[in-house]
Parts: C-alpha cells; sequence; structure tokens
C-alpha cells in the first residue's frame, strides 16, 4: 500500500512539473517585422529570456534576436487572443541600452508592458504521506510603464511605488483600487488600474 502511494505521489510531483504547457513553449501562427521593415509571416515561438523568436518561413526555420526585431504579433490559442510583442532598447546599466523583448498590455499616453518568466517553485502539502512539499512551475511577470516622450520604468508590483510612478492622478487612483479591491501586483487587475489612469 505504501509503495502504491509512493509512485502516485511521485506521478502527482511529475504532473506538476511537467504537466503544464506555457506559450512560450509553443509555436502560434502569427508574423513578424524586422527592424529592416520586412515582413514574415508563418509559426512564432518566442522566448523572452534569451531574447529570441523562432518563425517558420516556407518550410525554413529562422531565428531572430531582439536586436534584429521592431515587432511581433501571434495569435494565441490557449487564450484565444491576439497578442503583441515589441523590441525596445532598455537600460541596463548607466548610460547602456540593449533592444529587449516586452509584450504590450495596454496602449495609451501612459502604456504597460510586460516579461514573462517560468520559475519552479515549492508548494508545501499536508496531504502528502510525510507532511512534504511538491514542486511546479508558474508564470511570473515583471511590469513596465511607458510614457508618451517613450520613457521607460520598471514596476516592482508594490501599491506605494505606484502611486509614486502615477504621483499627479495618485489620489484618484488610489479610490478606484480600493473600491474594487484591485490587486496591483496582478496582470489583470493592473491592466485596469492603467485604463483608468490614462482616462482621467
Amino acid at each position: 500500500m505504501k509503495k502504491l502511494f509512493f509512485i502516485w505521489l511521485l506521478t502527482i510531483s511529475f504532473i506538476s512539473l511537467y504537466g503544464q504547457e506555457f506559450s512560450s513553449e509553443i509555436f502560434h501562427e502569427g508574423f513578424l517585422v524586422t527592424t529592416k521593415k520586412d515582413t514574415i509571416r508563418g509559426a512564432l515561438k518566442y522566448d523572452m529570456q534569451s531574447n529570441i523568436v523562432y518563425i517558420t518561413d516556407r518550410g525554413t526555420l529562422k531565428t531572430f534576436s531582439s536586436h534584429k526585431i521592431f515587432y511581433f504579433e501571434i495569435f494565441d490559442a490557449a487564450v484565444d487572443n491576439y497578442r503583441q510583442f515589441y523590441s525596445l532598447p532598455y537600460k541596463v546599466s548607466i548610460g547602456y541600452k540593449i533592444p529587449i523583448l516586452f509584450e504590450l498590455q495596454y496602449e495609451g499616453p501612459f502604456s504597460l508592458m510586460t516579461r514573462e518568466a517560468i520559475i519552479q517553485e515549492a508548494v508545501s502539502s499536508t496531504a502528502t504521506y510525510w507532511g512534504g512539499s511538491t514542486t511546479r512551475l508558474r508564470l511570473i511577470y515583471s511590469y513596465y510603464f511607458v510614457n508618451k516622450e517613450g520613457e521607460m520604468v520598471f514596476f516592482s508590483g508594490r501599491k506605494k511605488e505606484l502611486m509614486e510612478i502615477m504621483k499627479d492622478k495618485s489620489k484618484y487612483v488610489k479610490e478606484y483600487i480600493k473600491e474594487y479591491k484591485l490587486q496591483v501586483d496582478e496582470i489583470h487587475d493592473l491592466i485596469r488600474v492603467t485604463a483608468f489612469y490614462n482616462s482621467i
């Protein structure tokens, strides 16, 4: 009996770690625009950690780094929606910027961009035989705001920091967040907050 339970536990752990499929791991129909303004249509797969996009062009698999990409768009069947990505210069050290990939979440005078990463985390479980933990993969986002001058600022997800970023309208934003009980470190709520900020 204990042996069967142990096998079941290993199976559950395996599913938790490997049973998920993320959008960045599969190909999507879409198109890519290069910095030379060439448009390539085909199946695309993106890798934000490496800032690379793979695309099939007439049966040939091509690889583009963020240095050669202006924009790309995919239809993500997993979320049943179109997704838009840009390669934008980002400051990695004082006086030095490199183009990296960002996804556009909300476009306006004050836009919201994101980068995603897949992390592995331990999940405690009281249901296990010895009260241990299992592991799972989880998608996380890092947030960036871009103003109409093209200046980009990183947002860590803290409410106090958001009020500083949106200080010219922070009173109204704070009331809006409280009224609708929004969590500013959650992507869907942050999109709502950004849209509200732009509407004031």
